[in-house]
């Protein structure tokens, strides 16, 4: 006798339980988004996080993280199409939630498929030579996400989703200039190297916690790179309304302090990591309450 699944409701709380059990700069399905929202936020927060942590986490050899993702797309497939998972285990709540989700807010497959190409890429990728090839990969591990989030609150605007592509791949950026000893300690480096020849750094050099004249250049371009990206992405904060609003200007401003201190601390030879902490929480909360619209 084959044993029952998980109800809808289990399988949606085991997603906020994920949701909730990791550290994040940025708030995910957080009380301040619509009530309706929180479950699919949660349902493809959970589907997206144990994908990264199959591509990131633990001492599995490149092959075997590969395989696990081409399991997880499998997995996928099948929710998108209404057919029982493939598999069981302790992820199958995962894929109750997010079969339930997709048919529910009608989501493209395509971008759930886009953020598994960019957790292989992850896999099998450390330097990126240009912009474009940057670019390339935040559209594929970043903006699926906006474009979920929007898709779930029930928008399908094109100026929409280039704004909120924007935000997120400012976000996204952000995370790799806040990260850089981290990243650097896997092998990662995501500053483009045509960035890093401009300003005379080499990779050879490069030392996150002994940053030589080249590399704080490097670093103060893409930055500003980022800040104008930021800036694109303003728009999607006005453009959605009620509590979702309010959650973007947060995120929005919260990515941008976030990059204020890296660009502070990437003209230091010893930079620290950037981060935010509780005290920031009442000047953060102060300024979305005073948002002005960008004119």
């Amino acid at each position: 006798m084959v044993a029952p699944g998980p109800s809808l409701d289990a399988a949606y709380a085991c997603c906020q339980r994920l949701a909730s059990a990791h550290y994040e700069n940025f708030p995910v399905a957080s009380l301040l988004l619509p009530r309706h929202m929180r479950p699919h936020i949660a349902a493809v927060y959970a589907f997206a996080r144990v994908a990264d942590d199959l591509a990131d986490e633990g001492d599995a050899p490149p092959a075997d993280r590969l395989a696990g993702l081409e399991r997880w797309r499998a997995r996928l497939r099948a929710a998108a199409l209404g057919q029982p998972d493939p598999e069981e285990g302790p992820h199958a709540p995962v894929f109750v939630a997010l079969a339930h989700t997709i048919r529910e807010r009608r989501l493209p497959a395509g971008l759930f498929e886009d953020l598994l190409s960019a957790f292989a890429q992850d896999v099998t990728t450390t330097r990126y030579r240009t912009w474009e090839d940057l670019l390339d990969y935040c559209r594929r591990s970043a903006n699926p996400v906006g474009r979920l989030v929007l898709r779930v609150a029930g928008h399908e605007d094109a100026a929409l989703d280039r704004s909120s592509d924007a935000l997120c791949t400012a976000l996204q950026l952000t995370n790799f200039w806040q990260d850089l000893a981290a990243d650097w300690k896997k092998g990662r480096l995501y500053v483009p190297a045509e960035e890093a020849r401009a300003c005379g750094a080499r990779v050879e050099d490069f030392d996150p916690g002994a940053l030589t004249p080249g590399w704080r250049a490097a670093l103060a371009r893409v930055v500003e790179r980022t800040r104008v990206l930021f800036d694109q992405g303003r728009a999607v904060c006005d453009g959605v309304d009620g509590r979702l609003r309010f959650e973007l200007r947060l995120t929005w401003l919260g990515g941008r302090a976030i990059l204020d201190r890296a660009a502070a601390e990437c003209r230091k030879r010893s930079p620290a990591r950037p981060s935010l902490g509780v005290t920031d929480v009442p000047g953060l909360l102060w300024q979305a309450s005073a948002w002005r619209r960008a004119s």
